[in-house]
C-alpha cells in the first residue's frame, strides 16, 4: 500500500481535486491511504477567525465563517452539480458549529490552545468530506475516516506530540480493514485527538507529518507528498531562477533543506519515514506525468546536492575570561537557550568567546539578560545564511574550496562545517544572501552542464 498526500494547492478548488481524483484512480491497484490538507489558506483563515472572535471582533469572525462556507459550498456545487445536497448539508452543519464556536470565543474573551485546535481542525475535516464526495462521484470507492479515531496524541495543543504506538495500533483497526476491502480511506491531516477524544494539532507541517506517521504505522512501501511545484530544487527557484530538479536526494540532505526553509517540506515529515526506509516521492499535482523528487537511502552521495539560504539571522555573542579552559560553560549557556525554547543553527567557539546563530528573536531579550549573567553580551542583526548541502561534501575539500572562491567579493561573518559533514554554513550580511546564492549556484551547478 502507499501513502497519498495532497497539499492544500492539491485540493484548493474544483479543478485541483478533480486532478487529485485522476492520480488516484491511477494508483488504486496499489492500495492508496489518501491524507488531505485543508483548502489553502484556510487553516489561517479559520486562526484568524478565532483570535477576532476573542479580541471582540464576532461580526469580523463572522463574516470570515461565511466566506468559508460560500467558498466550500461553491467546490462542492463544482465538483457534484444537482448531487451535492448531501455533502452541503454536512459542510452547513459544520459551518453552523464554527460560528457558535466564535459566538462562545467572543462572551469568554480569550481563546485558549485547545479551543484554538477545535477550530483550526475543521479546516481538513471539511476537505476531507468534500474529496470523499468527489472521490465517490467519480467511481473511486472512497471513505471518510476520522483522524482523531487513529492519530492519537498527547495533550500538548497546538503541537502535540504523536503516540506512535497507539497510532499503529489504530491503524492497524481502522485503516486495514478499509484497504482488505478495496476502499480508499481519506483521512484529514495535520488533526489528531487524545487518548479521551479531544482534538488536537501537530502544528506546522502537520499535514506531512501525518502522512509520514500513517506510513510508517502501515508499513508502506512509499509516501507520495502531492504539492504545486515539481519537486525539490537545487536552490530556491524564487532567488536562483535557473534551479534544477533534484531527482533522487537522500534522507538526510533533504532533512537538512527543509531545516534551512525549503517549503516543498517539513523536517518532521522525513523522521517517521526515515526510521523504516520508506522512501518518500515529492510530486506535482498539477504535472502528474512529471518525474518529482524522490528521496531515499540509495541516493547518489553527491559533494554539493543543493545551495540554501535564509536571511533574519541574528547572531548573538557571549564573550567570558571565565570560558578559558573551563569544563561546563557550553553546557550553561545552551541551557539558557533550551530554557527561553530557542534553537540555535550556527555555533562558533574561541578560547573566551561563543557565537551563535538564531532565527527566532522572539525571546532574545530575556536570554541577553540570562546570558549576561556568564560574561558580556552582543547582539548582530540583520544577517543571512547560506549553505552548501550535500552528503559528499565533507570528504570533498576542493568543493569547500570552490566554496570560497565564488564569494571571494562576499565579507563571510562565520563559517561552520557540520559534524556530519553535510553543510558547510557561511553566515554573510542578509542583503548578500541572494548574490551569494546565486554565484555558489553557478560555481556548482553551471548553465550547461549535465544535471
Amino acid at each position: 500500500m502507499i501513502v497519498a498526500k495532497f497539499g492544500g494547492t492539491s485540493v484548493g478548488d474544483a479543478a485541483a481535486i478533480d486532478r487529485a481524483a485522476a492520480i488516484i484512480a491511477e494508483r488504486l491497484p496499489r492500495q492508496p491511504l489518501v491524507v488531505v490538507s485543508a483548502l489553502g489558506g484556510a487553516t489561517n483563515a479559520l486562526i484568524a477567525m478565532a483570535e477576532q472572535a476573542a479580541s471582540g471582533q464576532l461580526i469580523l469572525a463572522i463574516r470570515g465563517v461565511e466566506a468559508l462556507r460560500e467558498r466550500h459550498l461553491k467546490v462542492a456545487n463544482e465538483l457534484l452539480g444537482g448531487d451535492a445536497t448531501e455533502v452541503i448539508a454536512e459542510l452547513s452543519a459544520t459551518f453552523d458549529e464554527l460560528a457558535a464556536l466564535a459566538e462562545a470565543l467572543s462572551v469568554l474573551g480569550h481563546a485558549t490552545p485547545r479551543s484554538l485546535d477545535a477550530i483550526a481542525a475543521k479546516g481538513e475535516l471539511l476537505s476531507s468530506e468534500l474529496v470523499v464526495a468527489a472521490f465517490c462521484a467519480r467511481g473511486i470507492p472512497s471513505v471518510l475516516v476520522d483522524p482523531g479515531s487513529v492519530m492519537i496524541t498527547s495533550e500538548q495543543f497546538g503541537k502535540a506530540e504523536p503516540l506512535t504506538d497507539r497510532i499503529a495500533q489504530r491503524a492497524g483497526e481502522v485503516i486495514r480493514p478499509l484497504l482488505a476491502q478495496g476502499r480508499v480511506p481519506i483521512i484529514g491531516g495535520f488533526v489528531g485527538a487524545t487518548e479521551h477524544g479531544i482534538t488536537t494539532t501537530l502544528g506546522r507541517g502537520g499535514s506531512d507529518y501525518s502522512a509520514s506517521l500513517l506510513g510508517a504505522a502501515m508499513g508502506a512501501e512509499a509516501i507520495e507528498i502531492w504539492t504545486d511545484v515539481d519537486g525539490m530544487l537545487t536552490a530556491d527557484p524564487r532567488v536562483v531562477p535557473d534551479a534544477r530538479l533534484i531527482e533522487r536526494i537522500r534522507f538526510d540532505e533533504a532533512s537538512e533543506l527543509a531545516s534551512f526553509g525549503a517549503k516543498v517540506l517539513h523536517p518532521s515529515t522525513i523522521a517517521p519515514a526515515v526510521r523504516l526506509g520508506i522512501p518518500v516521492a515529492i510530486l506535482n499535482s498539477r504535472r502528474p506525468e512529471g518525474r518529482g523528487t524522490f528521496i531515499a537511502f540509495d541516493a547518489p552521495r553527491r559533494p554539493v546536492t543543493a545551495i540554501a539560504g535564509k536571511e533574519g539571522v541574528t547572531v548573538v555573542k557571549v564573550r567570558s575570561p571565565r570560558m578559558l579552559l573551563a569544563h561546563g560553560f557550553l553546557a550553561r549557556i545552551f541551557e539558557i537557550f533550551d530554557r527561553h525554547r530557542t534553537s540555535v543553527d550556527v555555533v562558533a567557539t574561541s578560547e573566551i568567546s561563543v557565537s551563535l546563530t538564531i532565527d527566532d528573536a522572539r525571546h532574545l531579550e530575556s536570554l541577553v539578560v540570562d546570558l549576561s549573567q556568564l560574561g558580556d553580551v552582543s547582539v548582530e542583526r540583520n544577517r543571512g545564511i547560506v549553505a552548501l548541502v550535500g552528503a559528499g561534501l565533507g570528504a570533498d575539500s576542493e568543493a569547500m574550496a570552490r566554496a570560497l572562491g565564488a564569494l571571494k567579493d562576499t565579507k563571510i561573518h562565520m563559517l561552520s562545517l557540520s559534524s556530519s559533514g553535510i553543510n558547510l554554513t557561511m553566515l554573510v550580511d542578509a542583503e548578500q544572501v541572494t548574490s551569494a546564492m546565486r554565484q555558489l549556484h553557478a560555481a556548482f551547478f553551471p548553465a550547461g552542464a549535465a544535471s
